[in-house]
């Protein structure tokens, strides 16, 4: 997916590194209708999903679905997420999330995106964002019709 942004640069993004919990899930539950529109994404993004798992749902939820899943663990959890970003290539990801362990993947990314769904979001994880929005639908939106990326972030 590349994307040109006036001010901002150009975007060559091939990976999608998702949160789980209060980003693409509630309480350990896929939200309605993510699975469908993780398919849609997976046709110009390989997508990854890094998540701690607090509920021990996120394999059983993302069964069947075009993902990578990588279940954090021990301490650092937000140290992991960036190393995980930066091996992938940090120029070529776009990132979404919303909790405190999410803020430095979110600032290392070529693109970070916040949500604040029902979880709500932590205050460092929208400083680190280049892109707020209420839901994870629409940051899938921005990804699926990237010209409202560009409307955003042109300078």
């Amino acid at each position: 997916m590349n994307i040109n942004i006036p001010g901002f640069g150009n975007l060559s993004l091939k990976h999608l590194v998702l949160d789980y919990n209060g980003t693409v899930a509630r309480d350990g539950k896929l939200l309605s209708n993510i699975g469908r529109t993780l398919e849609d994404i997976a046709e110009k993004l390989a997508i990854h999903v890094l998540t701690a798992d607090t509920c021990g749902t996120a394999e059983q939820e993302l069964a069947g679905l075009p993902c990578t899943l990588q279940v954090l663990t021990g301490d650092q959890i937000t140290e992991q997420k960036e190393q995980y970003v930066n091996a992938l290539g940090a120029e070529h990801v776009v990132c979404i999330g919303n909790g405190a362990n999410d803020s430095l993947m979110l600032k290392t990314a070529r693109l970070g995106i916040a949500v604040l769904e029902g979880e709500g979001s932590a205050v460092c994880t929208f400083q680190h964002a280049d892109i707020i929005v209420r839901s994870i639908y629409d940051a899938m939106g921005l990804l699926m019709i990237p010209q409202r990326i560009v409307a955003t972030l042109r300078s």
